[in-house]
């Protein structure tokens, strides 16, 4: 049962076990009962045990379990010791200890992940072990996007317990894009009245023939986020929510005409879209404008609030919003005689530079705020705002660039770990798109690129994985190209692990026979080692399969 992801700094066995029973307890110290709570309610309804909470750390006797800080440990370090005591878990805060508490449900076997006990007469035991463990990254996150298609609240509250059952700790939620708005925003009602919903959808690649002849949508109201937020708080996850910003908008304009270039084109005979792609249909770069993202943005700060005291990453990370700035085509502003009279009146340079005089408003609007701007790497283009941090998606020379210039950096390259990319090069894989990226290519994916020195490195917050969802259609497709390989990404952003050529796959190709277990039980449609289902397969759904190896740039 020690076969743990991610692999741990420091594992080493003993020769007994702790039982768990009717009489154990958990007992949890100060800044730790939150964790004690949660830990207490998965073990509750896995087992059938009444694990009653303990007064003092010697209730737990010998067969029950310990959860305390250690001020001498990093903030999300921590120490594991199963022994003839019983269990304790002790971490640098709140977080550390919960991420042992991970590592005591897989210490456990995978039916501690079930939501109610398979036998009320089995017997749950912890072997004795001693694990010492600290992740690499501060910035280990996930991206979901959910404006391709709608993932209702659940399908979210479930995204987060399986980020947090793999050590991640930062949900970028890309909220808005061209195909759907999906956050109540109470100013402007027509964002999801009219921007939630499209009237049909590709169903593949942009280039398939193939379509939903049905309405799509959905959207939070501002209760679901603040339940999304305080959910993902509990496990120590930090919610990054992106409004996109000035491209990827044609939801927004659709419900708001007057966002648009209206002197290019009749922005009021715009829809949500319906395909996929980079549209050309752009915002305005008016005052109108930026009055109505600065109103949109007061009620995201509102619901997506900063922790300024806390002192873990996840807490520090909760101080940024992403505001895209991505895939911004400028043929409307060069068109546009608004558009051009606003570079001339500013002084800017041509249209690059009116992206950047938009990233660079809404950075010193946020740094004016407390909050901290990041965007994806287009948002160097035209000079990149002073406080903001990039996303380096295209590869990782934007990251590079960045880091040299002093901005930190989350590394999430296209090539390596976008999970909307195929798994395999086989004829039944669902909807190709992209390049092949396996369990092993994910596992052998290095976020820190050699050209940085260490002072540069230091720039490097850390990786995330992205799943973008223009071919997912639902929670089972979702989970399908992103699991198994979640699980490698996840180790690679935790675990100290060798360079790529020399990390052990077969080691974590023997470890991930018992997390399959693991991951059935907590309802997961992964990819199986054999290839995909039958009903996994999309037949004749047209993709976009990108043949040899990805570029390292």
């Amino acid at each position: 049962m020690t076969q743990l992801i991610p692999q741990p700094r420091s594992v080493v066995a003993g020769s007994g076990e702790v039982r768990l029973t009717a009489h154990s307890q958990l007992y949890a110290g100060t800044a730790a009962e939150g964790v004690g709570h949660w830990l207490c309610a998965v073990l509750r309804q896995a087992t059938g045990l009444p694990l009653r909470e303990g007064q003092e750390l010697d209730d737990t006797d010998g067969d029950g379990i310990g959860l305390q800080i250690d001020s001498a440990l990093a903030p999300e370090e921590y120490r594991l010791v199963s022994d003839s005591t019983g269990v304790l878990i002790e971490g640098g805060s709140a977080a550390g200890v919960f991420w042992g508490a991970q590592t005591l449900r897989q210490l456990l076997g995978p039916d501690a992940y079930r939501r109610a006990p398979l036998r009320r007469d089995r017997a749950w035991a912890v072997p004795h072990v001693t694990i010492e463990d600290a992740p690499r990254f501060r910035w280990r996150g996930l991206m979901l996007d959910v404006a391709r298609h709608f993932m209702p609240k659940d399908g979210v509250l479930r995204h987060l317990d399986l980020m947090a059952a793999h050590k991640l700790n930062v949900f970028h939620f890309h909220l808005t894009d061209d195909q759907g708005w999906r956050l109540q925003i109470e100013r402007y009602p027509k964002l999801t009245e009219i921007g939630s919903s499209r009237a049909r959808t590709k169903f593949g690649h942009r280039a398939s023939p193939l379509w939903e002849e049905k309405p799509h949508g959905g959207y939070y109201t501002q209760d679901d986020i603040r339940e999304i937020v305080a959910y993902a708080a509990e496990r120590h996850i930090a919610v990054v929510p992106e409004i996109d910003i000035p491209g990827h908008s044609q939801a927004a304009i659709a419900a708001y005409p007057e966002l648009g270039n209206t002197d290019v084109i009749d922005t009021t005979s715009l829809t949500v879209w319906d395909t996929w792609g980079i549209n050309k249909n752009v915002l305005a770069p008016t005052d109108n404008t930026l009055r109505f993202f600065e109103g949109v943005l007061e009620e995201v700060l509102e619901l997506f609030p900063a922790d300024m005291a806390g002192t873990t990453p996840s807490a520090a990370f909760s101080r940024f919003i992403h505001i895209g700035g991505d895939e911004c085509p400028k043929d409307q502003w060069r068109q546009s005689t608004t558009a051009q009279k606003r570079i001339q009146e500013l002084g800017l340079d041509g249209e690059d530079g009116l992206q950047s005089w938009f990233i660079r408003h809404f950075d010193n609007w946020l740094t004016a705020r407390g909050r901290r701007l990041i965007g994806w790497d287009e948002i160097l283009e035209g000079g990149l705002a002073p406080g903001a941090a990039v996303s380096s998606w295209r590869g990782y020379n934007g990251g590079i660039t960045a880091a040299r210039a002093g901005h930190d950096v989350v590394m999430c390259p296209e090539q390596q770990v976008y999970l909307d990319h195929r798994q395999h090069g086989g004829d039944d894989e669902p909807v190709p798109i992209g390049y092949v990226r396996t369990l092993e290519d994910v596992y052998r994916f290095e976020p820190v690129p050699p050209e940085l020195t260490p002072e540069e490195a230091r720039h490097l917050l850390g990786t995330q994985a992205n799943v973008w969802t223009e071919v997912m259609e639902d929670q089972a497709r979702v989970d399908y190209q992103t699991f198994p390989r979640l699980a490698a990404f996840a180790e690679v952003a935790w675990s100290s692990l060798p360079a790529p050529a020399d990390r052990d796959f077969a080691d974590f190709e023997h470890r991930m026979t018992a997390h399959y277990g693991r991951l059935d039980a907590l309802g997961v449609a992964y990819r199986p080692p054999a290839g995909p289902r039958p009903w996994q397969r999309r037949p004749g759904v047209l993709g976009r399969p990108i043949e040899g190896a990805p570029p390292n740039v």
